[in-house]
C-alpha cells in the first residue's frame, strides 16, 4: 500500500499571496499536496469573504497541518482566527518566520 502524502493548509495574509504561492510550488515540487487561500484579484464583498473563509475553514480540516506563511512575524485578524481555528481541531500549526 502506497502511503498518502501529506496535506499541508497554508494560511496568511492576502498581501503575502506571491510568497503562498512560492511556497505552494515548493512543497508540491516536494511530494506535499498543498491546500491555500483563492488569490481573488480584487476585495471580495462581504459575502463572497464569508463564503472564502468558510472554504478555508474545511482546507484546515482536511489538512495534516498548517503553515503559516508570515514575513516578519505579521500575523492578521484572520489569519490569527484560522490558526485558532486549526488549533481547536488539533492540527500542528508552524509558522515560516518565528514570532
Amino acid at each position: 500500500m502506497i502511503d498518502r502524502p501529506e496535506v499541508v493548509c497554508l494560511c496568511g495574509s492576502a498581501r503575502f499571496m506571491a510568497q503562498m504561492h512560492d511556497l505552494a510550488r515548493e512543497l508540491g515540487l516536494a511530494g506535499v499536496v498543498v491546500l491555500a487561500p483563492v488569490d481573488a484579484e480584487d476585495a471580495p464583498t462581504p459575502e463572497q469573504k464569508a463564503t472564502l473563509d468558510a472554504l478555508h475553514r474545511q482546507k484546515i480540516d482536511l489538512a495534516d497541518r498548517v503553515l503559516v506563511v508570515n514575513p516578519g512575524g505579521y500575523v492578521g485578524e484572520s489569519t490569527a482566527a484560522e490558526i485558532a481555528y486549526a488549533r481547536e481541531r488539533g492540527k500542528p500549526v508552524e509558522f515560516t518566520d518565528a514570532r
